[in-house]
């Protein structure tokens, strides 16, 4: 959500507000509205304890829908032809999840706070060189909530450093790949 908001703020010159709105409504739907219906389920039927799914095998099935989701946002509302750029971090995001995915059939966990904020952070990076626009003060703040979010995790114990590793690993390394194909 996040990332759909930073872009059309950055490119507001090239799409109409009603667009914007469209499809950032569609965006929040998808990335929000049915993740949070989806785990009121899940915790309605005994699928999940609490929001802090610590177990792997219970973090299956959200994960499995949020890659779902992913697919369902690159495929119909975020198209290559018209936004290429969050079309390929939402891509790239799609791989890092289904990468953290594949991880949970090995009874590894990773920080998916650490793949969502460093995700962002190199997306914001490659967009501010994209577009030639200085963003220092930004691009400075990310990095220290990248900090803080990691710092955060260990601190409530919720991670070990290797799974904030991990989690910025797999935030970091699909957004580089797929920076190539839009810059």
């Amino acid at each position: 959500m996040f990332s759909a908001l930073f872009y059309f703020f950055m490119k507001e010159e090239t799409f109409s507000d009603q667009e914007k709105m469209y499809v950032l409504l569609q965006v929040f739907l998808i990335t929000v509205i049915i993740p949070l219906l989806f785990f009121l389920l899940l915790r309605t039927t005994g699928k999940v304890d609490s929001v802090m799914i610590n177990e792997t095998a219970q973090r299956k099935i959200p994960m499995a829908l949020q890659c779902l989701l992913f697919i369902l946002l690159v495929k119909r509302t975020i198209l290559v032809t018209r936004y290429p750029e969050l079309h390929f971090f939402l891509l790239a995001a799609l791989f890092g999840t289904l990468g953290a995915t594949i991880l949970l059939f090995f009874k590894i966990k990773i920080s998916l706070h650490m793949l969502g904020i460093s995700a962002l952070t190199v997306f914001i990076v490659g967009l501010s060189i994209h577009l030639q626009i200085k963003m220092p003060i930004v691009i400075a703040l990310l990095i220290l909530l990248n900090g803080i979010v990691a710092s955060s995790r260990l601190v409530m114990k919720a991670h070990s450093p290797f799974e904030l590793t991990l989690g910025c690993a797999f935030g970091v390394f699909p957004q580089l790949l797929f920076l190539y194909l839009w810059m």
